[in-house]
């Protein structure tokens, strides 16, 4: 019998499944330990059926990527809706930031802890990846603006990224066991990262001329 025609709908929900399947196995054992065999087991589909549906492998990857950091950027927009203020918008974004992370963590880890490789051929993943950074380069922008920091726009936001991905990564590590967890860090770590520009200017008014 010839096989039955699928509605948009139909090959749009299984493409999901997959992607759902795949960000998994991904963040579980990385790009090189997934197959689109062991893909296909997890959803419990024929070996072949993820190929009618994707040219393999590698497009899965970047759609799984774009798809995590499309949510992060989600999570991230929302955290400041209605927030004029410069400090609490950072504030709000470091919140957002951990709680992604613990309520999805494969797409986390996929973002920022496999090896990526070029996105070059993955416009989507182009396109959300820079949609993720913009909360965050902007609501530093603001901040400078205000001068509640101090510094270039784009490296005090990489140090907001890299101080929040430090705290998120241990955790998701299982490494926060010496004394600290996660939640007693978090606020200490937004203080350090929002003050350190404050403290560096009343610094330098103290040295004479």
């Amino acid at each position: 019998m010839p096989r039955a025609v699928l509605s948009e709908h139909e090959i749009s929900a299984f493409r999901e499944r997959i992607c759902a399947a795949a960000t998994h196995l991904f963040a579980e054992r990385g790009y090189t330990g997934v197959t689109l065999r062991a893909v296909a087991a997890e959803i419990g589909c024929s070996p072949m059926t993820p190929y009618r549906y994707f040219r393999g492998k590698q497009e899965i990857f970047g759609l799984v990527r774009a798809s995590a950091f499309r949510r992060f950027a989600q999570s991230l927009e929302r955290a400041v809706v209605g927030t004029a203020d410069a400090e609490r918008r950072l504030r709000a974004l470091g919140r957002a930031y951990v709680d992604f992370a613990l309520g999805d963590p494969d797409g986390y880890r996929i973002m920022f802890e496999l090896h990526q490789g070029s996105a070059a051929d993955h416009p989507e993943l182009l396109r959300d990846g820079a949609r993720a950074w913009l909360p965050i380069r902007n609501a530093v922008g603001q901040a400078i603006t205000a001068r509640l920091l101090r510094g270039d726009p784009d490296t005090v936001s990489h140090l907001f990224w890299a101080g929040m991905h430090g705290i998120v990564s241990l955790e998701l590590a299982g490494k926060l066991n010496l004394g600290r967890d996660l939640e007693q860090l978090v606020e200490p770590m937004l203080q350090s990262l929002l003050r350190g520009s404050a403290a560096e200017r009343a610094a330098k008014k103290e040295v004479p001329s």
